[in-house]
């Protein structure tokens, strides 16, 4: 089964070398595993984004940046191939940046 972890957190963490070492290794090995598949990526900076709601009139409005001005941002999320949830949680949970603060949230792809 497919699904997916959604990885939050402050965006100021993100950046120590030490802890993008280990990021890599987690991918490296879960990759080698068969958990992580292809179709994850790392977000940009949310201060590079736009975002697209309704208007007052029903008409799309965009802004720039993101909806609500948030501590912790979605930096990314990660496609995994588990066998089961169980098993997609427990992937999920050796997450390196977890330890820095970040949370990852798993949840079932439907289709």
């Amino acid at each position: 089964m497919r699904y997916t972890m959604v990885i939050w957190g402050d965006d100021s963490t993100g950046k120590d070398p030490a802890l993008i070492d280990e990021v890599d290794a987690w991918w490296q090995k879960w990759h080698a595993a068969g958990k992580v598949v292809r179709g994850g990526a790392k977000l940009d900076s949310p201060h590079v984004a736009r975002t697209v709601s309704r208007g007052a009139d029903g008409q799309p409005v965009v802004t720039d940046g993101p909806y609500l001005e948030l501590k912790e941002i979605i930096g990314g999320y990660i496609h995994l191939e588990a066998d089961d949830f169980d098993e997609a949680v427990a992937v999920a949970a050796t997450w390196p940046a977890i330890a820095a603060g970040y949370t990852v949230e798993v949840r079932p792809i439907v289709g």
